[in-house]
């Protein structure tokens, strides 16, 4: 069974969705005003392996992700840039989708924007003053949080605890300071849209409930994101839409961790974040994402070199193990290890599965698969015969299947990724190894360990075998 740890219960449940077998999901996505940071890249790979996850468990999922295309962030930027807000917004959507294609996150089934949602906006916004939960003052509208009872039941505060929500300024206009804006009035020369109230635009807030209600309709069964995002954002969207509906919102909430950089929460107004594009300008995008399931989605990420590095590492056991499999002659003498085979793929399969199904543990799933790594290079090394060996292939083929299709990983063949760790041409690499092959031929021996040496000394490792010589290759990295 299915267990999901929900924010709003604070514990861990059994996870029943609304409709058998079918799973909705919201996840709040970027404001597109920059590039995307490794913050970013954790939130992504965290609901994309749930997604994964949910699919390969047999669920019929939607999954809606949006685009925040209007915000004071934005406008700022293109002010800045002194180009078009739409054309700043253009960019960085196609950047976004660039840096997500990298990682092997699977396109959303939907991807709104909030300006295409500025009718229903305005609709909720009347809806809730209609209500007597919001009340205009000065052109703006505001949400009157003392009038939802609940509110702080996702954060598990109490209203009089709490600031005023972080991306909105405090105005004279709030009949309370803990109100927060659902519609504001626009100043001279920003992007605004006519409103019962004036030219104005949308909070922050109010878009994400408006599009999930939308394209899901209430209740849904996941609402996602960062943990930064639990208040205000999430606690306001309860307020907004329970309110407006008089239903519940949302039955699960999951919420990432923060990414730490050297203890510290890594952010942009402290400096110390990464985009991912300069990240992957390092290291494979398949490192990161490897990196990014090593650590409980629940937890904070200590992000930093060595331990990209580690993943690194941890990725070239796999390949080594596959690109061995896979050049293994079987004979007819040797051990039938059919048993010992299908034993592992079981043993895995319960493994990752129980892992996987206790809130998505992904560091235990994939302890789960190193353990078949071990396996396989044991029972490679027992010289299986041909009965047993195909026996073996197959099992360890339908293992990295499945991999392949939760966590995203392993979508190279060894070739490719050794082909991909080259710090040399591969032709050069070829002469190299043709001139080697010549000095052996000629009894050069001095010779040919000498061009062995230098190819290691740029992380190509020569192999000798039955077939001719074969290479693998690893980064050589100069921090």
């Amino acid at each position: 069974m299915l267990k999901v740890f929900n924010t709003i219960t604070n514990t861990k449940e059994d996870f029943i969705p609304l409709a058998e077998k079918k799973v909705r999901m919201y996840v709040c996505g970027v404001t597109v005003y920059d590039y995307c940071h490794i913050g970013h890249a954790r939130s992504s790979g965290v609901f994309d392996v749930i997604r994964r996850y949910l699919l390969y468990k047999g669920y019929d999922v939607t999954f809606v992700k949006n685009y925040t295309d209007i915000d004071d962030k934005i406008i700022k930027r293109s002010a800045e840039a002194e180009i078009d807000w739409r054309e700043l917004t253009a960019k960085f959507i196609a950047e976004h989708d660039a840096d997500m294609d990298a990682l092997n996150i699977l396109h959303p089934d939907l991807t709104p924007k909030a300006t295409d949602y500025i009718k229903q906006m305005i609709e909720m916004c009347q809806n809730l003053i209609e209500k007597g939960f919001a009340y205009e003052s000065g052109g703006d509208v505001y949400y009157r949080v003392a009038e939802f009872k609940e509110y702080g039941k996702l954060s598990h505060r109490k209203l009089e605890d709490m600031m005023a929500g972080a991306r909105i300024e405090v105005n004279d206009n709030k009949e309370n300071p803990y109100d927060f804006v659902l519609w504001k009035a626009s100043k001279p020369g920003e992007p605004s849209w006519e409103s019962p109230w004036g030219s104005g635009r949308p909070g922050w807030h109010i878009e994400c409930s408006v599009m999930s209600e939308d394209l899901l309709g209430l209740p849904f069964d996941i609402h996602g994101g960062g943990k930064d995002l639990v208040f205000p954002h999430h606690e306001n969207e309860i307020a907004q839409s329970e309110a407006a509906c008089g239903c519940m919102f949302s039955k699960y909430w999951i919420h990432n961790g923060f990414v730490n950089i050297n203890q510290e929460k890594m952010s942009k107004s402290l400096g110390n974040f990464f985009t991912i594009r300069d990240v992957l300008k390092e290291f494979d995008a398949e490192i990161v994402r490897y990196f990014l399931m090593t650590t409980h989605y629940r937890s904070a990420l200590d992000f930093s070199q060595d331990h990209l590095l580690e993943a690194e590492q941890s990725l070239n056991r796999i390949y080594t193990m596959l690109d061995e499999i896979n050049r293994f002659q079987a004979g007819k003498k040797g051990l039938d290890v059919s048993e010992d085979a299908k034993k592992m793929f079981d043993a895995f399969k319960e493994k990752f599965d129980a892992a996987m199904d206790d809130d998505f543990n992904t560091p235990i799933a994939l302890a789960a698969m190193f353990e078949v790594i071990r396996e396989t290079n044991r029972l490679l090394s027992s010289k299986p015969n041909k009965i047993g060996f195909p026996v073996l292939q197959e099992a360890v083929k339908e293992v990295f299947e499945i991999i392949n299709n939760v966590l995203g990983i392993i979508k190279y063949t060894p070739v490719q990724w050794f082909k991909a760790n080259l710090s040399i041409t591969e032709e050069e690499l070829n002469k190299k190894i043709q001139a080697r092959a010549e000095a052996k031929r000629e009894k050069d021996f001095e010779k040919a360990d000498s061009i062995r040496q230098e190819l290691k000394e740029q992380g190509v490792e020569l192999l000798d075998t039955v077939d001719g010589t074969i290479f693998r290759a690893v980064k050589i990295r100069n921090f």
